[in-house]
């Protein structure tokens, strides 16, 4: 179609010849479209260098058999590992963490969030917004993830590159998104294991047809649309196009995006060290991502609702993850990026004290424990603490907006910043949250 028009026409483009050309034929929209409108809304962005790289445990894992053990307690509440001592002095946590163990001076525990639901939905939505919202009856989402709020309030640091990325995908029962602050704030999924031997990035793909050579000498036409652009914002023409299918010529033809997910260019040694599994070259992508301009990425780690043999669950899940976690620390360290990389894990809730019949834990939303470290936060801490036997807080309780707080403390994002609901009223991104200032 291209290869047919003439100069005459070149600069006579209507509506329809936009679709035509722009969604058929290069199987995209106008990638400036949309990020330009959000560069718009957001002007006065805050001037960061710091990023986000999230460890979610969906399920909830058990802070008992982790980070807040309790090894002086009956056998039914204290589990099956022992506690081991770690780089920070007086800071012992479990034996299926050595990773973390070595680089503990560099991580700290929250060990006392609290909310009040012990439903898995209800309360992903209240940990991953700050804000209790669904129920049962009503699972829709009602606010935006802290990684959308971090994708409008602070955008990607390097032109290009989504602000806000999900491996392999969203998960936290669809409460990842961005709700009323629009599609172009919704995570970006990688769709595909990195540990995969052929592992590509489905949305970085070019329509069939066409090859990158193609698509780069008709970058030039998109200059082309500017004068649609109101026009197709006021009529709706793009209502239900998926952003980053908009987005996707820049990211598709760009070296440098294609680049930084490509982990292939990574050494064989660091993959390695990192583990050739899904949470470890997860993390390895993560920290590519970040370091070419992402500013939150989340890993999903699977289901840890272990209700039944919690020893099996947990040895399957905790190694992997303590090995991604712990190689990301000390790789953040070593390339001089920890002070600017914030990294955080924490799931709905944790797990009962006590061990049910079935040799599981059940769900436990009164006291869990979250982890922080990089970002500037001061490691080696154990703020707040659980009861004798982990049932309630004991000291120092950190809400949900507490922790959300927290993130946008450290990654410089101002805690009076609002933004407008689907009905135009403003909404703040924390409320009444606190920062845990003793993290810092």
């Amino acid at each position: 179609m291209f290869c047919e028009m003439g100069s005459a026409k070149r600069n006579s483009f209507t509506r329809r010849s936009f679709l035509q050309i722009g969604a058929p034929a290069l199987g995209l929209t106008l990638p400036a479209l949309l990020r330009g409108r959000a560069r718009a809304a957001d002007t006065g962005k805050p001037a960061t260098k710091k990023s986000l790289i999230v460890f979610w445990t969906h399920g909830g894992l058990s802070q008992q058999d982790t980070w807040d053990m309790k090894p002086e307690a009956p056998a039914e509440y204290r589990g099956y590992w022992k506690p081991v001592s770690t780089r920070a002095p007086g800071v012992q946590i479990s034996e299926l963490l050595p990773y973390q163990a070595k680089v503990f001076d560099k991580l700290s525990v929250v060990r006392s969030v609290w909310h009040k639901n012990g439903i898995h939905a209800p309360s992903a939505h209240w940990m991953s917004t700050g804000y209790f919202g669904p129920t049962l009856a009503r699972n829709a989402p009602q606010r935006p993830s802290f990684g959308s709020v971090i994708a409008r309030a602070v955008g990607s640091h390097k032109e290009h590159m989504p602000g806000y990325v999900t491996i392999p995908k969203s998960e936290a029962f669809g409460y990842q998104g961005s709700v009323y602050l629009g599609a172009a704030y919704n995570p970006f999924e990688v769709g595909a294991n990195p540990n995969n031997d052929s592992f590509k990035v489905p949305n970085l793909a070019l329509p069939g047809g066409l090859d990158l050579t193609t698509v780069q000498s008709r970058r030039d036409l998109l200059t082309r649309f500017d004068t649609l652009r109101r026009d197709l914002d006021s009529n709706g023409s793009l209502d239900g196009l998926d952003t980053f299918k908009a987005q996707a010529l820049e990211m598709v033809a760009g070296q440098a995006v294609r680049e930084a997910f490509d982990i292939s260019r990574e050494d064989p040694k660091v993959r390695d060290r990192y583990g050739r599994h899904q949470f470890g070259q997860s993390a390895l992508l993560a920290r590519r991502l970040v370091e070419a301009g992402s500013a939150c990425v989340t890993v999903n780690t699977g289901y840890w609702d272990h209700h039944d043999k919690i020893r099996e669950g947990h040895e399957g899940l905790l190694p992997p993850l303590d090995q991604a976690i712990g190689t990301l620390v000390a790789d953040l360290d070593a390339r001089g990026m920890l002070d600017d990389v914030m990294i955080y894990s924490a799931g709905e809730f944790g797990r009962t004290p006590l061990i049910n019949g079935h040799a599981g834990r059940d769900h436990w939303a009164p006291c869990f424990s979250v982890l922080f470290g990089g970002g500037g936060v001061q490691g080696g801490r154990l703020i707040g603490a659980s009861e004798k036997w982990g049932g309630n807080v004991d000291e120092r309780p950190a809400t949900p907006l507490d922790v959300l707080a927290t993130i946008y403390y450290a990654l410089g994002i101002p805690l009076d910043t609002h933004y407008e609901d689907a009905s135009g009223r403003p909404v703040s991104i924390v409320d009444a949250g606190k920062p845990i200032y003793e993290l810092f």
